[in-house]
């Protein structure tokens, strides 16, 4: 029993602090109104705190092999509890401004960020799919909460009927898998599948289920829900979109693929790369074309998810690790990138076009500069840490054979690096409009440090890169 609870501590925490937090908020929310906020931030940093001080190597299973503890697990959820804790510290100022902030944003947030949690520690089909779920079903009421929002209600129904659509496909897949070994466990199965000549169900299940994957990564040509709904959810909403679940489809793909059914690698692995590089090439090309910078960024977070692919097909420890660091890094990116957006913002203007940053080196040079250097680790330029992410994953890509590919990949980054180039030009070359002029100040005490922290870790693990990748090898090897 004290196992059992030591295991499932993290999972505990997070659904103690829901499950609290969704009836206190009922008493408190008048006489206390930043209560909820702040007791969220604090269940999240000692739910990090109990992983960390429980972090371990070894594995350890649970409920007759359906929920696993082990060091990706605990990686994973370390990094999910991170870029969920920057986002709620980042969004609320701008949630209250809009009139949205409500303990519902907070309760949901942790409910999505248990269904991550599980997913990281699935050990079987149905645990799997229920941690997606959970996951999922937090995400759509949370885009669809500024009701008065005729874009925010339309980008919640998209990602509704969408992903509603690709859970079925996946869920199909998987029961063609159930049907072919007789197992729901990803042990087995992968011990069936490496003891069996492939066959034309399983070939068939694993095309269903790389569909719903490749929707729920965003990569093409599964993607027109990405632009559609991170432009129109809130931008403080968006940038918890944009980085804790990115994290969890990594560990989605990498349970269901890698420790499912990796027997079939030679299977699965030709159709990662037709989604790799279709997401190369729409990610980037089509990037160059907006004017909005929430747009852009979505069809670059598309671009960056084939990155994530590169590594996943190279079928190795190695690759797999490469893959784990570059999601993370993107995540941290891509929440800095965000939030710029959302400090700029103001009441009834959203900041989010391209022209929105015109002469913004003039105007905030500390906002311009932290810009900067998300957008060159975005564009994969040195000494900035996506560089290195980039690298490592290129890396693998050759080791595994396909140096084709990589030549490709570094080809679709220097296409890429245009619309961040432009970006760029903007804020330090153009002349701002009117409407930009009053925007000369952070909007808050901790967006400003949060963002200084955020641009800080960019350049330091950049310069630093070694020791978080050699964590992640090290736990990729048990």
């Amino acid at each position: 029993m004290d196992m059992m609870l030591q295991v499932l501590a993290p999972e505990l925490l997070i659904l103690m602090a829901a499950m609290i937090l969704l009836v206190g908020d009922t008493f408190w929310s008048q006489r206390y109104p930043a209560l909820t906020y702040q007791l969220t931030l604090l269940s999240i940093v000692v739910t990090a705190l109990v992983i960390l001080l429980s972090f371990s190597s070894t594995s350890v299973q649970l409920f007759n092999g359906a929920f696993i503890r082990d060091g990706v697990a605990d990686v994973l959820k370390l990094s999910m509890l991170f870029m969920t804790f920057f986002a709620f510290l980042f969004a609320r100022d701008y949630l209250i401004q809009r009139h949205i902030e409500r303990g519902e944003y907070y309760v949901l947030g942790l409910l999505s960020l248990l269904g991550m949690m599980v997913l990281a520690s699935s050990y079987d089909m149905v645990t799997l799919f229920m941690g997606l779920e959970i996951m999922s079903l937090a995400l759509y009421a949370m885009i669809a909460m500024q009701k008065d929002s005729g874009l925010a209600t339309e980008s919640a129904m998209k990602y509704f009927v969408l992903g509603a659509m690709a859970t079925g496909l996946l869920l199909y897949g998987m029961s063609l898998i159930y049907g072919h070994v007789g197992s729901l466990q990803f042990s087995t199965i992968y011990q069936t599948l490496a003891a069996s000549e492939p066959s034309l169900v399983v070939s068939l299940g694993l095309v269903f289920v790389l569909v719903g994957l490749a929707f729920k990564f965003g990569a093409a040509p599964f993607h027109n829900w990405v632009p559609d709904v991170y432009h129109g959810s809130p931008t403080g909403i968006t940038l918890f979109l944009s980085a804790a679940p990115k994290i969890a489809a990594f560990a989605l793909m990498f349970r269901l693929l890698i420790e499912g059914l990796e027997a079939a690698l030679m299977q699965w692995q030709s159709i990662l790369i037709i989604l790799a590089i279709l997401s190369l090439v729409v990610g980037n090309v089509i990037a160059i074309a907006q004017t909005n910078l929430k747009r852009m960024l979505a069809y670059s977070t598309i671009s960056h998810m084939g990155f994530i692919l590169l590594g996943f097909l190279t079928g190795n420890v190695g690759g797999y690790a490469a893959a784990m660091y570059y999601v993370v890094i993107y995540a941290l990116m891509s929440i800095g990138a965000f939030a710029v957006i959302v400090a700029l913002s103001r009441q009834n203007f959203e900041s989010d076009n391209i022209a929105d940053f015109a002469g913004l080196g003039k105007r905030n040079p500390v906002m311009a500069l932290i810009m900067l250097v998300i957008l060159l680790s975005m564009a994969g330029i040195p000494p900035f840490v996506g560089f290195y992410a980039k690298l490592v994953v290129l890396t693998e890509v050759v080791e595994a054979g396909f140096t084709g590919l990589a030549v490709f990949a570094v080809v679709m980054s220097v296409v890429g690096a245009y619309y961040y180039l432009r970006v760029i030009k903007t804020m330090y070359f153009d002349q701002p409009s009117t409407e930009t002029q009053r925007d000369a100040h952070f909007a808050t005490p901790s967006l400003r440090y949060g963002l200084i922290l955020i641009a800080s870790l960019v350049l330091v693990l950049g310069l630093l890169p070694d020791g978080l990748l050699t964590l992640f090898n090290e736990v990729m090897m048990y």
